[in-house]
């Protein structure tokens, strides 16, 4: 029995670590779709967001497989219930992923988009590859139960924060420069908020992690 469910933890740290890649791959395509803005780019996000929708409900009937059947007890409870915590940060990840593909849609393929992309794309191209170094680490955190890592995670957020703050100073010069960017500008700040959110998900998955291991939540 001990050995099933010794088991049943280690598969649940696979798929945690899958869903996490899963959630690394959307932000990139996201942010391949919101460069270029091509249609397939768009759609391979809307797939993969639904692939993590799918590993959540998972990793979901995993737990409360785990927590009814093995009815765990102290850290190994902790690591479980944190685990279903993680998964709805993970699942929104995908969500937002898929806003910020959907937003390109108006972004116009025109001058404005070259312009706009050449003042306001570089700190969100920048805020993309954060938050998913800042996803994956957390994940990683969670598997190896490194309470480490977790708080360089959190304190790491402080870095997407200021990139978002560089694009809306960028957007703010983009309009200056010709107000008819305007509603370009509000899309590329639209996007640079979702990626914002992202790593606020990533920051509690984070947080979660610490809870597993020490049993308090920062």
């Amino acid at each position: 029995m001990r050995i099933r469910y010794t088991e049943e933890l280690a598969t649940l740290n696979r798929e945690l670590t899958e869903m996490g890649a899963m959630c690394e791959d959307v932000i990139t395509k996201a942010g391949e779709a919101m460069i270029t803005g091509n249609a397939l780019t768009k759609d391979s996000v809307k797939t993969r967001s639904e692939e993590i929708d799918r590993k959540e409900r998972i990793i979901e009937n995993l737990c409360i497989r785990l927590l009814l059947q093995e009815q765990p007890v102290a850290g190994d409870l902790r690591m479980i219930s944190a685990a279903l915590k993680m998964i709805t940060d993970m699942e929104r990840i995908g969500d937002q992923a898929e806003e910020i593909a959907e937003i390109t849609e108006y972004l116009e393929d025109s001058t404005s988009r070259v312009e706009g992309m050449r003042i306001g794309g570089t700190h969100i191209k920048e805020m993309a590859k954060a938050t998913i170094k800042m996803v994956n680490e957390s994940v990683e955190a969670f598997v190896k139960q490194e309470t480490g890592t977790a708080k360089q995670v959190i304190s790491y957020d402080d870095v997407v924060d200021g990139l978002f703050m560089e694009v809306k100073r960028d957007l703010i010069d983009l309009i200056r420069m010709d107000s008819r960017y305007g509603e370009y500008a509000m899309d590329l700040l639209m996007i640079a908020k979702y990626f914002e959110k992202i790593g606020d998900h990533a920051v509690n998955i984070a947080e979660w992690v610490i809870f597993a291991v020490t049993g308090e939540r920062p």
